[in-house]
This record gives C-alpha cells, structure tokens and sequence, in this order.
C-alpha cells in the first residue's frame, strides 16, 4: 500500500488524514509547529490564568462536513448549540435588542412573522439573497442588496463580514450564497449556531490526533518541509529539515499549508494574493453572565462584531479587521469592553483581564479577483494534491470550507 505524505497539521491537513484513516489508508502528517490545529487551536494564556483559543470559531448546524468529522472523531458533543436556531443580536446606537428565528423546512415562513425577523424589516426586503445566487463573478455582497435597507445593516453585512473576514463592499458575492443557502435556506435545524465547549482544540483538534493514533497514522511534530523535488511530472523528494525523503512511484503527496508557504514551495502553482486580519479580544470575568438564547451575539453600531460566551469568558471577534491592527493591546482592550458592557448590561463594571490576539493573515482577501486565482485540489504533478481553506472548495475560508478541502484531497490522493 502506497505512503500518503501530508505536510500541515492544521485543520485541512487533520481532517485529509482523518479521511484517509476511516478507509484504512496509511498516511504521516508532518507538521512545522510543535502543535496541530494552525489557525484553529487552544492555549493557555498566562494573563487570563486558562485556556483560550486564538481565535474564534463559529460553525453551523447545516455545516455537514463539520458535523461528519466531528462525528467520525467521536467529538460531536462537545458542542454548544441553543435547542432551536436563535440568533440575537443588539444595536448599540438604538438600543434594540431582536432574535432572528428561522422556522423549520426549508420555506421561510419566519420572514412574515414581525418577532422574527429583524425590526425594519419587511418580508420582501429578504428576497433580496436571492441575488446572491445570481450573482457574476465580478459582483461584490453589496452590489446585490439595498444598502439603505436596515436589513442590510442589521443582518446581511455582518453575516457577509463575518464568512468571508472582507468587506461587503469588496466581498465576492458568489461566497456569501452557499452560507446562505446551506444553513438558513434549509430551516431551523441547519440554522443553529454551534461553539466549541471547552475550546477549539478540545473539539476539533486532540480528538482528531488520538482518532489518527488510534489507527495507526502517525504526525509528527517539528517537521518543516524545506523543498519539494519534482521529475517527470511528480513529485520525487521532501527535505524535511535536513532528511531528504525519497516519494515512492506509488506514494502521494497532500500539501495543506497557507498559500504564502505553498507558493514558496511550488511558485508556478495558482494562489490567492492578499489577506485580511482578525482581531480576537477574550475577557475574564469574576463569575459567569447568562447566555440567554444563544452562546453568541451580534453586535451592530459598534467596534466588536460578534461576542461569544463560555462560562467565565467573554470573547469578541472582530473581522476584516486591519485597520485595527495596528493599534496597541491597552488602546483596543477598553474601547471593545465598553461594546461589552453595553452588549450584556454590565453598567459601568470595570474591565477584567483581558487578552487580545491579533490574526494578521487570518484568512485570504476574498474578493472577486481573489477567486479566479483559487486552485483546485489537483495539480500538474499526477501525485501532488492541494488542501486548505484557500484552494477552490466554491466556500468562504472557513472551518467548513478547510474540512470540505481535506475531504476532497484524501479522494484525490486515493483515486
């Protein structure tokens, strides 16, 4: 049986090999950092005295590619999700505080329903999504809606700022509408926001290292891969620090890391140019503050975006967020805790500990140009694959885009 090399343990690269694993097919994941999960892990943070992770991650109910690795991985439980699909959300310039209810099916009769739907609203003013399914591959989230609408204030952009981490202005419309249509456009039960309980490594990560340990897939740790050699249309070595590992005839190769390591690598290969920030404030409060509907909020008219509750710590995640980069810790942690106290009604309570982290290359720039410059998961050479949110999955870099890419290489490489 044939090696599959996978280089990155981020979450593509876990779930490539998670993949590989369930079909019996021997894979080694070889990864730069000392740690798996890239981008989406946990850490203990000496300032805060627990666990946090490095930024926030919000999935849905309707992700199915989660969901299935979640459950393959035997971490589906270790979700928090609310019993019906509830997103609240609060205005700090008005003061309004509203829940955005879908119904279950897949015919949204919750748009006719004044409690549900977001105040200002008409019926109506919501067929406007459609547009998103129309939309050409020049065409920008905003070109598609009404911007003066309160709807598109109150719900379309932050949903678009949040998946795609870009501007609605510059965001690719034609990203926004699988989000759209795979959660909200299926009903409530595709609908419900879910947040890991514990953490992004508790849910998604260990539980993927002891799943591949379990059935014999090693990955190993402080293996940076330095140079791909190719011959004859295939790749032929990795120098893995300073071991030169020769690729069998039969063996394969899944290359699931960022686009600027890739392009190193492999400059011919296609790679989207650009990036965008996220910001990432977590704050330890004395005791724990109430969920209410949802583990989350939106959070309209302010600096933060969405906020995230799990016992003790409120976190706030603020996407396309490179004007704020800049700033130091100490100017950004009181500006987004006073969004915080307004969100939950905390008065004037002083700001606790706090933690920012700054995700200065979080996600690619997904604009319209960006697509035409997203690969697909096979290359020139017959045994070298791509995965990672950034290659061609037809989704925004997300966690649901970065499994659906592992998923996609595994078949690839066992074609």
């Amino acid at each position: 049986m044939p090696d599959i090399h996978i280089i990155g343990a981020g979450l593509a690269g876990l779930s490539c090999a998670v993949a590989l694993a369930k079909r019996g097919r021997r894979a080694v994941v070889h990864e730069a950092a000392g740690q798996a999960g890239g981008r989406c892990r946990s850490f203990h943070d000496d300032a805060l005295g627990c666990q946090i992770d490095n930024g926030n991650h919000l999935m849905m109910s309707g992700n199915r590619a989660v969901m299935d690795y979640l459950q393959l991985i035997g971490a589906r439980d270790t979700l928090i999700s609310p019993p019906r699909a509830a997103i609240p959300f609060v205005d700090l310039e008005s003061g309004e505080r509203w829940t955005v209810r879908p119904n279950a099916g897949p015919i949204p009769f919750w748009i006719f329903i004044k409690s549900r739907r977001v105040p200002g609203s008409r019926p109506w003013h919501y067929l406007q999504a459609l547009s998103l399914w129309r939309a050409g591959g020049q065409d920008c989230v905003a070109d598609c809606f009404d911007t003066s609408l309160p709807l598109y204030r109150r719900l379309w952009e932050p949903l678009a700022v949040a998946a795609l981490n870009t501007a609605a202005e510059e965001g690719a419309a034609r990203l926004l509408w699988p989000v759209i249509f795979e959660t909200f456009g299926r009903g409530e039960a595709r609908a419900r926001p879910c947040i890991a309980r514990e953490g992004l490594s508790h849910s998604l990560i260990d539980p993927a290292i002891a799943y591949l340990e379990a059935r014999g897939t090693k990955v190993r740790f402080g293996r940076r891969l330095r140079r791909i050699e190719t011959a004859g249309g295939r790749v032929t070595a990795l120098l893995i620090g300073r071991q030169s590992l020769a690729i069998g005839p039969d063996d394969r190769v899944v290359l699931a890391v960022p686009p600027p390591a890739a392009k190193a690598l492999l400059p011919e290969i296609k790679a989207p140019s650009g990036s965008r920030a996220i910001l990432n404030a977590h704050f330890r409060l004395d005791k724990p503050v109430p969920a209410g509907e949802a583990p989350l909020l939106g959070i309209i008219g302010g600096t933060a975006q969405w906020l995230f509750l799990r016992q003790r710590i409120v976190s706030v995640t603020i996407s396309a967020a490179d004007a704020l980069i800049p700033l130091a810790a100490n100017k950004l942690a009181p500006r987004i805790w006073s969004d915080v106290t307004k969100a939950l009604d905390l008065g004037d309570a002083p700001m606790p500990r706090s933690r920012i982290v700054k995700e200065k290359r979080a996600t690619f720039a997904q604009t319209p140009e960006s697509l035409t410059r997203r690969p697909a998961t096979v290359t020139a050479y017959n045994n070298l694959f791509l995965a990672g949110d950034w290659t061609d999955t037809g989704l925004p870099a997300t966690i649901e885009g970065a499994v659906r890419s592992g998923n996609k290489a595994a078949d690839a490489a066992i074609a």
